[in-house]
C-alpha cells in the first residue's frame, strides 16, 4: 500500500510539474479517440444499413397457371429442403395478393385491368444476400414442373453485395490505419514528456531504482492523461450524437434494422483503447531512458 501511495504521488507530481506534456499527450489521445469513435459509429452503421439491404434480396419463383396442386408443393418441398433458404423464409403469394401488392405498388398499371393477369409465386429469402443468386439458380436449374420463371434481380443484387462487403473492407482498413496512426502520434508525444525528463530517470536508475520503480509512475501517469484524454473524447461524442446526428438522419436513426454500434460499448471500446494506448506507449517509449 505504501508503494502504491508513492507511485500515485510520483504520478501526480510529475502531472502538475509537466503541464504542457500532460496537456499535449491528453489533446493527442483526445483527437485520436474521437476520431476513432466517429469511425466506429459511422462504420458500424453502414455495416448495419449494408446487412439491412442484404435481407432485402429475395429470389421470386413464379408458378403456372396450369401447375397442379401437387406439382406447386413438389417446388414447396424442393426450396424448403435448400439449407440456403432461410428458416421461415419462404411465402406463397397468391394471384389475388400478386395484384393487391401491384396495386400499391403502380396504381396507375392496375387501374383498368379486366382480369388478373399476375401468376402465383413463393417468395424466397435467403439466410445470407451472398446466396440469393445460389438459390435462383438451383430452382432454374431443377427444372421443376410448376416453375414457369424464376427472378432475384440479378444485376441489382450482385450491386448491393458488391457495396456491401466494398463499406466492410473500407471500414476495416480505416479502422487499422487510425489505430495505427493514433498510436504513433501518441507515441511521439509520449516520448517528448519523458525525454523532457530524461534526467530524473538517469538520477533515478543511478541511485538504484529498479526499472518497474522507475516505469511505473510513468505508466500511472500514461493511464491518467489516456483517461482523461479518452473521457473528453466520449463527452464529444455523445454532444455529437444528441445535437447533430438527429439532423443528418432523423429517419434511419430509428431504424430497427438499422443501427450503430450502442454508445455505451463504444464509449468503453475507447476507454479502453485510451488507457491502453496511455500505459502502453509511456512503458515502451520509456525503455530506451532505462539503459543507463
Amino acid at each position: 500500500m505504501t508503494r502504491f501511495r508513492l507511485l500515485v504521488s510520483e504520478a501526480l507530481r510529475s502531472i502538475g510539474a509537466n503541464k504542457s506534456t500532460t496537456l499535449a499527450a491528453a489533446v493527442t489521445v483526445l483527437v485520436g479517440m474521437f476520431l476513432l469513435g466517429v469511425f466506429i459509429g459511422l462504420g458500424t452503421w453502414l455495416v448495419s444499413w449494408s446487412d439491412a439491404k442484404k435481407k432485402e434480396l429475395a429470389v421470386h419463383t413464379f408458378i403456372k397457371e396450369e401447375a397442379t396442386p401437387k406439382q406447386v408443393n413438389e417446388l414447396r418441398v424442393f426450396l424448403e429442403s435448400d439449407p440456403r433458404v432461410k428458416v421461415g423464409g419462404i411465402t406463397f403469394i397468391s394471384k389475388a395478393e400478386a395484384l393487391a401488392i401491384m396495386k400499391k405498388r403502380a396504381p396507375e398499371l392496375t387501374a383498368n385491368l379486366a382480369s388478373n393477369p399476375l401468376p402465383p409465386s413463393f417468395d424466397v429469402v435467403p439466410a445470407r444476400g451472398e446466396d440469393t443468386e445460389g438459390i435462383a439458380l438451383a430452382v432454374q436449374n431443377a427444372k421443376l414442373a410448376a416453375v414457369e420463371k424464376v427472378t432475384w434481380g440479378k444485376e441489382v443484387s450482385r450491386r448491393i453485395l458488391q457495396l456491401a462487403r466494398g463499406i466492410q473492407i473500407v471500414f476495416l482498413i480505416a479502422i487499422i490505419i487510425l489505430l495505427v496512426a493514433s498510436t504513433i502520434d501518441i507515441a511521439n508525444t509520449i516520448r517528448l514528456s519523458i525525454f523532457a525528463r530524461r534526467r530524473e530517470v538517469e538520477v533515478m536508475k543511478l541511485v538504484g531504482a529498479t526499472n518497474w520503480f522507475v516505469r511505473g509512475p510513468f505508466m500511472l501517469e500514461g493511464l491518467l492523461t489516456g483517461l482523461v484524454g479518452s473521457l473528453s473524447a466520449v463527452f464529444l461524442l455523445f454532444l455529437g450524437r444528441e445535437l447533430a446526428v438527429p439532423t443528418i438522419l432523423p429517419d434511419d436513426r430509428t431504424s430497427a434494422d438499422v443501427q450503430a454500434l450502442p454508445f455505451m460499448w463504444t464509449a468503453l471500446i475507447l476507454f479502453g483503447v485510451g488507457l491502453g494506448i496511455g500505459a502502453i506507449g509511456s512503458g515502451l517509449t520509456l525503455r530506451r531512458f532505462l539503459r543507463v
